[in-house]
This record gives structure tokens, C-alpha cells and sequence, in this order.
């Protein structure tokens, strides 16, 4: 079986959380870059790590890199690239993407062309054929061009692999899964202990949470675009890799993961998410103001992406909001806190500055995983 070169991107910030992830699934590192992580694998790794991966944003073949400061030399360089071993010749192909940074070719229109027409030519000759159908699977394409270093990859993922399946399409959430997943990763919360998030919205973050602790793979309930490459991938090794995912779910666990909201309609919209998901069993949701924020028990955790007051009438309401964050937070003996947010006067309002905070792009927006720690729990006897 042919061993390739696997790109996966990420949200910049959280690489480390991802180059653990690939090597928890046993796969080599390659490179880690800011927003990607580069890793060797087989068909089968495309399979695993498009199934189980929960902070990375797709899963990338890579066909080839080279520098080119003109056109010419990237039609020639592409040109070059043995396409014929990994589009057929009736495969639909095209550039979904091109990004450009710091290079002599910007126009993403026209570096998308380019490469169309070079691999077209390409396959021309190899297939000996003046015209092509493109009426079977898709194979989409995506460019990057980095200080005239262009790299280009199939995309065998297809929607983001945030999209997990157990949220409607309609609505857009203000955090997205994958970056929910990353930032639990970024915490030392397990499964035994207590999480709570005050401000749960749709979910995403009890969710996310909740799938970790019964080890359900966040890509078991959607479809790949590289299901359909049974040129580069049987469909054994998808079968497979499903197989292996559902084997190591373990729903015979108990929990204690909550998420609030003021919102009782959000809250409905919550618990259908969650029955989507398969963990509407683990998690506890209502309807509940943060000024009443309790929990008996010691040693929990607060994991939230509170509102950041992006529009001027929401930003009034913020310094009461954060203070009663604060204020509750306080009450909870040997609790620790992790909170994202854009806005920059929460630890005056939270009433404790943050023992770390940590750079994170929400999409565009520049936001900070604000970390307030309380004690560690005392090791149980063995």
C-alpha cells in the first residue's frame, strides 16, 4: 500500500494538540507549521484520521511542492506531478482553493486556472484523450503558496471536518467543534470530573466533551469525499476504520457534565444536538442564569466561550456578566476556569487576573483561552 504525505490543518495555536492526537493514532510527524500538521500514512490513515480526528480542520493528500515565481514555471512544476496515479480519467477535478502569502503569484483566480489547464494537459497525454467527461468521483483540488513555495494537495475530507453531523446546518455557532475539542484538549479535565459550562448555547463544548468521555469519533455520523477513490482507497479500509471506531465506544460510563443557558429555546436546540450526537444520556442541560452557577462537589471545571459583546448594545451588558461569572466562580472551592473570549477587560471583571492565557483565532476574530487554576486533586490510593 502506497504511503503518502497527509497535510492536517488546524486553528493556528492549537498545532500541539493535533500533532498528539496524530501520534495517539500512530502515525509519524512530518512537520508542525503554524495552522498544520504534516504526518505519513497509508489509505487506511486517510480513512482513520478523517474518522477520528477532533481538532483538525481536514485531512490533505499532498501531490507535490515546488517554488515558482511565475506562471510558467507553475503550469511546468504541475505539469510535472504524476496526476494520472490519483485522478482517473473520468474524475471530476478542480482548484476549490488557493491561498497566497507573501509570494510573487497572489491572483487565486489565476493560480486556480493554471493548474487546472497544466494537470488537464497532463492527464491528456497520459490518458490519450483531447477532451475529459469529469462525470465521476470528485478529486478537489487545494493550492498553497507560502514564500513562492507552492504546495498542492487532494482534498479527501470535503465540508470541514468540524461539521460532525449532530448539529443542523442552518444557524452558525460561535465556536466551532473542532475548536471546542482543542481547547478541552488544552485542559486537564478527564471524564471522571465534574464540567460545567455556564454559557452552552447550542452545545458544542458539553457535546464535545461528552463524546471524548464515552471515546465516540467525531467523524462516525458523515461522508468523506475520499469514500468515493476507490482508485486510491478500497472500500474495505473505510469499513474498517468504522469498525474500529465503533468498538472502542464505551457508553457504560458515568458523568457528571452540565450546560446552562439563559436561553430556554437554545437549551431545546441543545438537547436535540446532543441526542444527535449519541450523548444526550451524559449530559445534563437547563435553562439557568450564570448568577446561579453552583455545584456541590470539589475539583470541577468550567469550560465556557461566554459573549463577547461584538455589537455596542451587547457590550453594556458585559461588565455584569463577566463580574458574575466572577462572583459564582469564587464560590466554588478548588475549581479551576477556562474561558474564551475577545474581551480584554474580563479579568477585571472577573476578579482574578488569569495564571496563563493563551493566543487563539476564533475564525478572523484574535481571542484568549484565559486559564484560572485551582489545586490539583489529591491522588486517590491505589
Amino acid at each position: 500500500m502506497n504511503t503518502y504525505e497527509l497535510i492536517a490543518p488546524c486553528h493556528f495555536g492549537l498545532e500541539a494538540v493535533l500533532k498528539r492526537e496524530i501520534y495517539d493514532l500512530g502515525y509519524e510527524i512530518v512537520s508542525v507549521e503554524n495552522g498544520k500538521v504534516t504526518f505519513t500514512g497509508d489509505a487506511e490513515a486517510i480513512c482513520r484520521a478523517n474518522i477520528n480526528l477532533r481538532t483538525a480542520e481536514r485531512v490533505l493528500l499532498k501531490v507535490g511542492q515546488f517554488k515558482a515565481v511565475t506562471f510558467t514555471e507553475l503550469f511546468d512544476h504541475v505539469a510535472e506531478l504524476p496526476w494520472e496515479e490519483f485522478i482517473p480519467e473520468d474524475g471530476k477535478f478542480w482548484v476549490t482553493k488557493a491561498n497566497s502569502v507573501n509570494s510573487k503569484l497572489f491572483s487565486s483566480s489565476d493560480i486556480q486556472s493554471i493548474v487546472k489547464k497544466a494537470i488537464v494537459e497532463r492527464l491528456k497525454k497520459k490518458y490519450q484523450t483531447g477532451w475529459f467527461k469529469e462525470n465521476g468521483s470528485a478529486y478537489p483540488l487545494r493550492v498553497t503558496i507560502m514564500k513562492d513555495i507552492v504546495t498542492i494537495s487532494l482534498d479527501t475530507t470535503g465540508d470541514s471536518l468540524h461539521k460532525r453531523g449532530y448539529r443542523p446546518a442552518s444557524g452558525k455557532a460561535p465556536i466551532s467543534e473542532t475548536l471546542a475539542a482543542a481547547l478541552i484538549m488544552l485542559t486537564p479535565w478527564h471524564k471522571d470530573r465534574i464540567f460545567v459550562d455556564p454559557f452552552c448555547g447550542s452545545g458544542t463544548f458539553p457535546i464535545e466533551a461528552a463524546m471524548m468521555a464515552a471515546n465516540i469519533a467525531p467523524g462516525m455520523n458523515r461522508e468523506f469525499t475520499a469514500e468515493q477513490w476507490e482508485n486510491l482507497i478500497p472500500k474495505k479500509e473505510w469499513y474498517m476504520a468504522i469498525e474500529e471506531a465503533n468498538d472502542n465506544i464505551c457508553m457504560d460510563i458515568e458523568t457528571d457534565i452540565q450546560g446552562f443557558d439563559l436561553d430556554e429555546n437554545v437549551i431545546k436546540i441543545a438537547r436535540q444536538n446532543a441526542a444527535n450526537a449519541g450523548v444526550d444520556k451524559l449530559i445534563h442541560f437547563q435553562a439557568r442564569d450564570v448568577r446561579q452557577l453552583s455545584h456541590a462537589k470539589k475539583y470541577g471545571f468550567v469550560i465556557t466561550n461566554p459573549p463577547y459583546g461584538e455589537r455596542l448594545e451587547e457590550k453594556e451588558a458585559l461588565p455584569a456578566l463577566y463580574t458574575a461569572l466572577g462572583q459564582q466562580f469564587a464560590k466554588l472551592d478548588s475549581w479551576s476556569a477556562y474561558v474564551i473570549t475577545s474581551y480584554t477587560d474580563i479579568e477585571k471583571y472577573f476578579g482574578r487576573k488569569a495564571d496563563k492565557n493563551r493566543k487563539i483565532y476564533n475564525g478572523m476574530l484574535k481571542t484568549y483561552f484565559y486559564s484560572f487554576l485551582g489545586p490539583k486533586p489529591p491522588k486517590k490510593n491505589v
